[in-house]
């Protein structure tokens, strides 16, 4: 049976580009679950080894270790994977956050950042992706720690349905991975697999610092979220843990979106 509060417990969860914003947070929410946590990060160790010390200071919280990689490549995934299973002898849990912008006026964007932006954002969701799948299936069914072989929880954006003029790259990988998470579903809920989307709206995070660090920012960010209030990173923490859990366990190939409303187009609230 799982204890109160440990709605994760003995179980391991990956989560990629952890080491700040929203995968700093799922992380330290997954672990207080109970769950033990892969901490990625691609050039930011100390902030990484930060997010395991405060885990490490929770009290019932999951182990955690820290493992450097770069999600585009994938050796670095591969080496994520085989990391997390020498460690943990298995994985439950596979959040693929890694996430770059690379914004230009499309028609000055170059190749290398259109690349550069897709290889991480959809084709490292991709490799992980993969990886986990594998490894669910080699492991089998686990029933006293969860009633799915494993789950999947896809980062995403309000980018997968809304245009985003001067981010082309960057909503196309978003998009990617809406269908991605639609045909992983298709594919392997027959096997007891769950793969869903947290898409977050406006979230306070250092990627849109200079944003909402002034009063006339928020304002301006504001005007697109109709609850009247930008999204903290444990807003999205608290839905991932949530569809990392049993509670969840009837949801399959499904985007929550995680806006205060903002996929409800608010220029049209007085009629376009």
């Amino acid at each position: 049976m799982q204890k109160e509060n440990q709605k994760l417990s003995g179980q391991t969860s990956i989560i990629t580009g952890s080491s700040s914003g929203i995968g700093k947070a799922m992380a330290i929410a997954l672990a207080k679950e109970g769950s033990n946590v892969v901490i990625n990060y691609h050039s930011s160790k100390e902030e990484a080894e930060e997010v395991a010390q405060k885990i490490s200071e929770e009290k019932g919280a999951g182990e955690a270790i820290v493992v450097k990689g770069d999600m585009s490549k994938e050796d670095d995934v591969l080496n994520l994977f085989k990391t997390t299973i020498d460690k943990f002898e298995t994985l439950d849990v596979c959040i693929p956050n890694a996430g770059m912008q690379k914004d230009a006026a499309f028609h000055e964007m170059t190749l290398d950042d259109w690349n550069a932006v897709i290889n991480l954002n959809l084709t490292g969701q991709f490799l992980c992706c993969r990886e986990a799948i594998k490894e669910f299936m080699r492991r089998g069914m686990r029933p006293e720690v969860s009633k799915s072989l494993g789950k999947i929880i896809n980062m995403s954006s309000v980018h997968d349905i809304i245009p985003w003029a001067g981010h082309a790259n960057y909503a196309a990988s978003k998009g990617g991975i809406q269908l991605l998470m639609k045909t992983l579903c298709q594919e392997y809920a027959h096997k007891k697999v769950r793969v869903n989307s947290i898409a977050p709206g406006a979230i306070k995070t250092d990627i849109n610092k200079d944003n909402w660090d002034t009063k006339e920012g928020r304002e301006k960010m504001k005007e697109t979220i109709p609850y009247d209030r930008i999204g903290e990173t444990e807003d999205i923490a608290r839905v991932a843990t949530w569809l990392a859990s049993d509670e969840s366990e009837y949801i399959n190939g499904t985007t929550i979106y995680v806006d205060g409303g903002m996929t409800c187009y608010p220029g049209f609230k007085g009629n376009g």
